[in-house]
């Protein structure tokens, strides 16, 4: 398949397979949310390797009195992105690797079942800026994570772009378990400089409900045991 340069499909042959099991009909809610997590370990770890840097902060000492440089990463200013609702079986994985915690700012997004045009219907975003009367209020971040396991349309991946660079984040990356072909170009195209995207597989195609066929069915019903509501 011929896919933008700023869009990274796993290879990893243990996320791989772990993929094919979070497709199966049979795997229930406690083994989805597992499988889930480790195929976002794996993706963030690539995301993140290939995007981060290493600066020295001074100096600290070992256990044995040894003098040592001290790695942190770069950017320093980093904040999460769960798409609501499944992002959040995302979280924990990125933040595992993370070497501090950071700030998580939830996006509300859903797709109108017509037209299948996204709708925020939440947003905790903090825009207040810092000013000269509020000099500790929180302003965008350098670097936006944001975490939603199934890019189908590219709608809602759009709209989460969109939103963060309104924001003023200077660069995003985006992890997903599986996209399709279609909404990995959409999503790549909607800010090519300032989006990398990297995702577990991609499959060819999505259905005239925007499923992606064969795809993971609706992974937020899959992870909150809401299927048939």
């Amino acid at each position: 398949m011929s896919l933008p340069s700023n869009v990274h499909v796993s290879t990893h042959p243990c996320l791989r397979a772990k993929l094919s099991q979070l497709r199966s009909h049979a795997t229930n809610a406690k083994e989805t949310r597992g499988l889930i997590n480790d195929i976002a370990t794996i993706v963030a770890c690539e995301a993140l390797g290939a995007s981060l840097k290493t600066t020295q902060s001074g100096t600290d000492k070992s256990p044995l009195g040894y003098e040592y440089a001290v790695d942190t990463i770069s950017p320093a200013s980093i904040s999460i992105v769960p798409i609501l609702r499944s992002g959040l079986g995302m979280v924990d994985a990125v933040c595992s690797l993370l070497p501090s915690p950071v700030p998580i700012h939830h996006l509300g997004l859903y797709r109108e079942k017509t037209t299948l045009d996204p709708v925020e219907y939440y947003n905790n975003l903090p825009y207040h800026r810092p000013t000269e009367a509020n000099p500790t209020a929180s302003g965008p971040c350098d670097l936006a994570i944001i975490v939603d396991p199934v890019i189908a349309t590219g709608a809602t991946a759009c709209a989460a772009i969109d939103t963060l660079k309104d924001w003023g984040v200077h660069k995003i990356i985006m992890l997903s378990v599986l996209s399709s072909e279609h909404g990995l170009k959409r999503a790549a195209e909607e800010w090519s400089e300032g989006v990398e995207i990297w995702t577990g597989g991609c499959d060819k195609e999505t259905d005239s409900k925007g499923m992606i066929k064969p795809g993971l069915g609706d992974v937020g019903d899959r992870l909150f045991l809401t299927l048939g509501k």
